[in-house]
């Protein structure tokens, strides 16, 4: 079952957080999560700002009453919808290598 296999209060946590696989399986999460929201960020700011300061591009009218801006505004969705389901796929992964290393700490019975 899963969570079976998870430390107990007793473990050495320090050592844990030394261990290369745990370095490793931080640094897999950072490379996805902190350009993740970088780009999550600008790309929510840019609509304000854009409609803001380049309110003539962002009235363009692309069809009918539809203009650039909400177009832009539509696309937060989609691209938030993108992230989630990259974020999920990522983080399949990162479950995998957390169980590797639980697995790894029980068997050495530093859990």
């Amino acid at each position: 079952m899963p969570g079976d296999d998870k430390p107990t209060v007793g473990t050495d946590w320090h050592a844990v957080a030394a261990r290369q696989d745990f370095k490793d399986l931080v640094r897999a999460k950072a490379r996805f999560t902190v350009p993740a929201t970088i780009f999550f960020v600008v790309y929510y700011f840019a609509l304000p700002i854009l409609v803001g300061y380049r309110s003539e591009l962002m009235q363009t009218k692309v069809f009918g009453p539809v203009n650039l801006a909400y177009l832009f505004a539509l696309s937060q969705f989609f691209m938030a919808w993108t992230l989630a389901f990259l974020y999920v796929r990522a983080a399949s992964r990162w479950d995998t290598m957390e169980a590797e290393i639980l697995r790894t700490l029980a068997k050495d019975g530093d859990a």
